[in-house]
């Protein structure tokens, strides 16, 4: 699957939205090995710090359905902003923990302008599970 489609599938992921005070929509879509796409979209609360990024509900939904790591081709994440959207800290912390470090990702915004990076690029000097070995 080519960056293009996987963007549209994030994109289309932005329908189910819940962003009532942000009307900022924000859509992510994961490529897994077997074909299968697994999105997400944010959702927003009116308790703003329980509200859920795209990212973070794409890659928990994979986890759920039993993807891991190894599994992920690819991420998509769209949003509507002047440049290509980038992940918050915390979603790049989860995407850095959930995701293989040179796993590709594509981030886009509406005009669909594309800048591709990596976990590793997105979040360098990562706190980790070796962080929390004595």
């Amino acid at each position: 699957m080519k960056a293009e489609e996987l963007i549209q599938l994030a994109i289309d992921a932005t329908k189910d939205c819940h962003v009532p005070y942000s009307n900022f929509k924000v859509g992510a879509a994961i490529l897994m090995k077997d074909g299968t796409v697994v999105t997400g979209a944010n959702i927003e609360n009116s308790s703003y710090g329980l509200s859920m990024c795209a990212e973070r509900t794409a890659l928990y939904h994979a986890h759920l359905k039993g993807f891991r790591k190894a599994d992920m081709v690819s991420m998509a994440v769209i949003g509507p902003t002047s440049a290509p959207i980038s992940p918050c800290g915390a979603c790049r912390q989860v995407i850095h923990e959930l995701m293989d470090s040179k796993t590709p990702i594509f981030l886009s915004n509406l005009k669909k302008e594309i800048k591709q990076v990596s976990p590793e690029a997105l979040l360098p000097y990562a706190f980790s599970s070796k962080d929390l070995r004595k």
